[in-house]
């Protein structure tokens, strides 16, 4: 038998707040149980016999089809169950996930006027994921101690953490029941973990708009942005983390205790991340994928669980048409996937759409940030379709194959990564955009030269930051109600946004 943590009932809830807090209740329980259990392990107690520990849970059952829309949550393309039945999904890092929850079982409560039940599941929680940020305790043990945690504690099991709700694959057996949401607990813990490793920066600084690119230069923009808000007394942002948790607070706060704690890293993760923080997490961050579709699934397959309002690729691309000029931006509103590292997950047949709410706003943020009147801005920026390429040398191949092919898609650019940012806010219903900046135009003899490419990092990198942030800042200003589209909403959805 397992040596479990005390037993706590499973209890209803008809108030959020009561729910949020019993889940809290057991989660700490779990973990704490978990972690006194391992620092006995580590200083050599060859008594314990096998230590689990298991998530929470929330669950709803419904009998009718029928929901209570209200004028607020009428709007919502979530918070509400497809059917009668009975729904439940668990759940991890309530500290971490207090807002988000609590809004979640406050939609369900008010769309359905059923009790909420909280209780402790029957999936373990791995001990690597009850390991505190700064707890390191398994580096001391030797090789023969960590082989031997296999047989004391519950480690990480892949088949409990695949993504076939998000992909519309997964098929409850008969008398299970039906997801609320569209990562379990130990799907969400594996991606905190790796957010770490990526980018160089806890989960709990990421924002929910978030900003990409595949080149530096924007990040050298994006932190002297950042610096500067920080010596603003007025900026709406209070803080400025780095990788290795470098904070930098905005002029007149006082610094936190964990703050000491944040020491820049002697070379930069392969992914790092920047964030300017507000009190909501509505603030921005901002993450250098590098170059590749590989990068850019993995990324978003892992940001995707923090459940962003919106996620914009910012970056650089080759000009297929011969009266783009370098400089010009490009609004994509269509994607050739020939990035091939979402195949597997998005059958091709499946059509990316432009979002309307992200085309309206990126298209402001270019009026707004280059004061052009709106005659004008179609001399600088092209709507059209982006293709995006898992082969960075596709010019060279013989026959001029990739050509026919873009040209037939009227595609008017290329990239490496756009396609896959949008495909994966599409597949996990992350509201997504893509504006991008000529570079250079292969097809047509102008390729990027040392004295080329240096006048144009000057030129545009600083201005197509602005207007990334500034279309950012338009989407939040207008509420995350209007943002989260039906397109991204499948026949049977699952509640959690």
């Amino acid at each position: 038998m397992p040596h479990l943590p005390p037993f706590i009932a499973p209890t209803r809830f008809s108030d959020p707040a009561a729910a949020l807090a019993q889940v809290t209740r057991i989660y700490d329980a779990s973990i704490q149980h978990l972690r006194q259990a391992m620092q006995r392990f580590v200083a050599g107690d060859d008594t314990l016999e096998h230590v689990r520990a298991c998530y929470p849970l929330v669950r709803i059952h419904t009998d009718t089809v029928s929901r209570v829309a209200t004028a607020d949550s009428a709007r919502l393309s979530y918070g509400f169950v497809a059917g009668p039945g009975r729904f439940e999904t668990t759940l991890t890092r309530p500290d971490l996930y207090q807002d988000y929850y609590r809004e979640q079982f406050h939609l369900l409560l008010q769309n359905h006027g059923v009790e909420l039940e909280v209780a402790t599941s029957t999936q373990p929680i791995p001990v690597h994921f009850s390991f505190a940020e700064n707890d390191h305790v398994e580096g001391t043990m030797d090789a023969a101690r960590r082989a031997r945690m296999r047989d004391v504690f519950d480690l990480p099991e892949l088949a409990a953490m695949d993504d076939g709700i998000a992909n519309g694959t997964y098929e409850p057996r008969p008398g299970e029941p039906l997801p609320l949401a569209l990562f379990t607990a130990p799907r969400v813990d594996y991606s905190l973990h790796r957010l770490r490793h990526y980018t160089g920066t806890a989960p709990e600084h990421f924002q929910n708009f978030v900003l990409f690119t595949n080149y530096q230069f924007y990040i050298d923009e994006f932190i002297a942005l950042g610096h500067a808000a920080m010596a603003d007394p007025t900026s709406e942002y209070l803080a400025f983390v780095e990788p290795g948790g470098v904070v930098t607070r905005r002029a007149g706060l006082s610094a936190e205790a964990l703050d000491a704690l944040g020491k820049a890293p002697p070379r930069l993760p392969q992914m790092p991340g920047y964030h300017l923080i507000r009190a909501d997490r509505a603030g921005i961050t901002m993450v250098n994928i590098g170059v590749g579709p590989a990068n850019a699934k993995n990324i978003t397959d892992h940001i995707a669980v923090l459940r962003p309002h919106a996620w914009i690729m910012l970056g650089h691309c080759a000009g297929l048409r011969n009266s783009q000029q370098l400089g010009d931006y490009v609004l994509a509103h269509g994607y050739v996937r020939e990035d091939h590292v979402l195949d597997e997950e998005l059958p091709l047949w499946v059509p990316i759409p432009a979002l309307a709410e992200i085309q309206v706003a990126l298209e402001q943020a270019v009026a707004d940030v280059t004061q052009l009147p709106h005659a004008a801005l179609k001399g600088i920026m092209r709507t059209g379709t982006v293709a995006s390429t898992d082969n960075r040398n596709w010019e060279l191949l013989p026959d001029n194959q990739p050509q026919r092919r873009f040209s037939q898609s009227r595609a008017v650019a290329l990239d490496m990564e756009s396609a896959t940012i949008a495909a994966n806010g599409f597949r996990f219903r992350v509201p997504y955009g893509t504006l991008l900046c000529v570079s250079d135009k292969p097809l047509h003899g102008e390729i990027k030269l040392p004295g080329m490419a240096n006048h144009f990092y000057r030129e545009r990198v600083d201005q197509h930051l602005r207007i990334g942030i500034r279309a950012l800042e338009l989407l939040r200003a207008q509420g995350v109600d209007q943002l989260h589209s039906r397109k991204l909403r499948s026949f049977a959805e699952v509640a959690f946004q």
